[in-house]
Parts: structure tokens; C-alpha cells; sequence
């Protein structure tokens, strides 16, 4: 098995500028450490994790070309694009909501959007069995002509196109399990049917009017657009059942030709912007759950591309296992909060009351 892991440095140096968690700084807002929860940190310390523990050693570590202005266009407007550079070429700013950045914001974007790219075409050429792309901005909440919630390209809509431009491949699945309804790569392809998106994602968390079950796509989409809204507090057990029964089967009828997953590690017990008490075993069952079914539909062609997370300290964790889970490694990284996490996992009652949630979306279907 080999696993490509797609990085770059200078992902790690966008910058959001004077924020206290959400909210710029001013008036009442008093200025905080860290600013944006969409912080560095999460994604160097989950590349600091995999090289301190050996992991790395078991990946095909590997950097990428920025996407090209010709790939970004496939998917984005040019009068966003050159809205875009315009303000990043003037020292940065804000375009949408939530989506600061700072000098070179464009250049960043384009490099995180260019591993994604890279990491799909590798695995579509057969270079690699699966890959990992730790894209930063990430890019699930980008429209076409609209950023929003940290995201300034759609980097999973523009690795897409640039692989269908190239003919690696004719259909596309993408699976979508950080905590947010990923609005943006739903918007992109919603009258498509070549590309199945199917999202999990905690019920009116972020963005709070979109990810509706009865939002299945328009014209030739309809159909090819699942939105799985869970409740707070769905767990471990709840996350592998929503897979089981609604999200697998999905892609499994749809039988694409790769299986790509927007991986946010944002339903962690612990994430300050979700309520839903996955695990890194939850999120290392999930990779196992993913990998079988593409080993059964699409020759094993997988991919993960990194979207949130927001814990410094617990996402390293859920994404070494990720990684070790996709590479077949016997290296671990020991969960520090494996003894705490299973205590909150909700009771009987209300795994109950899940199922009921989760058969009312079934018979929808």
C-alpha cells in the first residue's frame, strides 16, 4: 500500500489577521491569543505528529505545483479571481464572510487547492493507492463566486475539474464528514450528474440555512446531492450507523470512478465549533469503513482532503490514525483522551432516538 501525503510549507503561513475566535477585534472585542480557530496549528502539528512518531516514513511525502489560474477557473468566476488577487496583491482583507487573509492570501490559496489537484491526479494515474492532502485554507465552504467560513477556493471542485479536463476520470463521489454542511462543493456540482456529493454534517451548525435532507440538486443533479443532517451529541456509534445506512449505500449505487472524502476532524468530542463526540477511533473506522467500500467500486482509488478541525491538541490524533489506517502502518499515536471520550458517548435512549432519525431519511430515499 502506498499512501502519497501532500504538504506544503507555505499552507502554514496563511494568516486571517486581528481575530478573537469569530469576531474582529474592536469596540468590545478584546483582543485574544490565537485569533481565528482556523489556525496553523491544527495541520503542523498533525505533520509534526506523523514525522515524531515514524509514521511519515511509511507515506510518499510530497509537495505539488499551485493550481494553475486555468484550473481556479474551471470552477471560480475570473471577476472573483481577479477580486481576489487584487485585494491579496494589496496586503489582504476579507471578500466573503469569515475569510480573512493576508499579503499573498491568492498564492496560499492556489498552493492548497494544487495539493488537492496533485493528490487526485496521483492516484487517478495509479502513482499512488490512496493520498492525503493537507490542504490549508481549506475550501468546502467556497462557492463558485463566494467564499465563506475560511474557505477562499473550492480546492475539492477545482482538483475535480482539473482531472476531468485531463480525462483520469468520468465520476466523482464526494464524501463530506467535517461537522459543517459542505455548502460549497454541493453548490458547485448541484446540477451535475457526474459528481455525487453526500454530506454529514451536525444539523444547523454552520452554514445554518443550507445542508436540508430534501436539498437532493437541481435539473440533471437531481438525485445526485445527499445531505445527512445529524443531531448534537450523534457520537461514535452514530457517525459508523449514518455511514452504514445512508451514506455508503449511496455511493456504492452511484459507483464512481474515485472516492473522495472532505475530511474535517471538526465532530471531535473536543472541537470548540461542534457538538457531536466522534473519536479518533470513530474517525479511523470511518477510513476503514471508505477504503473497503472503494476497494470494492473503484479499485481502491481514494483521497482525503483536510477541511476543519479545530482543536490544537486532538487533531493530530484523529489524522494519525487517518493516516495509518489508509497506509496499513503498525505505528500508532495512542489516543491521550481514550479512557475520557467513550464516558461522554451518548446512552441507549438516545441511540434510539438516532435510529429513528436515521430511518425517517432512509424511507425518504
Amino acid at each position: 500500500m502506498t499512501t502519497g501525503f501532500f504538504w506544503d510549507e507555505r499552507c502554514f503561513w496563511h494568516g486571517g489577521g486581528n481575530y478573537a475566535g469569530m469576531l474582529p477585534v474592536g469596540g468590545l472585542v478584546q483582543p485574544m491569543d490565537g485569533g481565528l480557530p482556523e489556525s496553523p496549528e491544527t495541520k503542523r502539528r498533525l505533520k509534526n505528529l506523523i514525522e515524531v512518531t515514524g509514521l511519515a516514513k511509511d507515506l510518499a511525502m510530497q509537495g505539488a505545483a499551485p493550481a494553475t489560474r486555468e484550473d481556479l477557473l474551471r470552477v471560480h468566476p475570473a471577476h472573483y479571481l481577479d477580486e481576489f488577487k487584487a485585494l491579496s496583491d494589496a496586503g489582504g482583507g476579507e471578500l466573503g464572510r469569515r475569510t480573512p487573509f493576508g499579503p499573498g492570501g491568492y498564492e496560499v490559496a492556489a498552493q492548497s487547492a494544487g495539493l488537492a489537484k496533485a493528490a487526485l491526479a496521483a492516484v487517478l494515474h495509479g502513482d499512488l493507492d490512496n493520498a492525503y492532502s493537507l490542504s490549508r485554507p481549506p475550501g468546502h465552504h467556497c462557492l463558485p463566486d463566494y467564499p465563506n467560513g475560511f474557505c477562499l477556493l473550492n480546492n475539492i471542485g477545482i482538483a475535480i475539474e482539473a482531472a476531468k479536463a485531463a480525462g483520469l476520470a468520468r465520476r466523482f463521489a464526494v464524501l463530506d464528514w467535517d461537522v459543517h454542511h459542505g455548502n460549497g462543493t454541493e453548490a458547485v456540482f448541484y446540477d451535475r450528474a457526474d459528481v455525487l456529493t453526500v454530506s454529514l454534517h451536525q444539523e444547523r451548525n454552520y452554514p445554518m440555512d443550507t445542508g436540508s435532507f430534501s436539498d437532493r440538486g437541481t435539473g440533471d443533479g437531481t438525485g445526485y446531492n445527499l445531505n445527512i443532517p445529524l443531531p448534537p451529541g450523534t457520537g461514535h456509534k452514530g457517525y459508523l450507523a449514518a455511514m452504514e445506512r445512508l451514506a455508503l449505500p449511496a455511493i456504492r449505487d452511484f459507483a464512481p470512478d474515485v472516492l473522495i472524502i472532505a475530511c474535517g476532524f471538526d465532530a471531535a468530542a473536543n472541537d470548540p465549533l461542534g457538538r457531536m463526540l466522534a473519536t479518533a477511533e470513530t474517525f479511523q473506522m470511518m477510513t476503514a469503513q471508505v477504503m473497503t467500500l472503494a476497494d470494492d467500486i473503484c479499485d481502491g482509488k481514494l483521497v482525503m482532503v483536510h477541511e476543519g478541525g479545530y482543536s490544537e491538541t486532538y487533531v493530530p490524533f484523529c489524522g494519525h490514525n487517518v493516516l495509518q489506517e489508509m497506509s496499513g502502518s503498525k505505528i500508532t499515536a495512542p489516543d491521550p483522551f481514550a479512557e475520557v471520550f467513550p464516558l461522554r458517548q451518548p446512552d441507549a435512549r438516545f441511540d434510539a432516538f438516532l435510529d429513528g432519525w436515521l430511518d425517517e431519511m432512509k424511507a425518504a430515499l
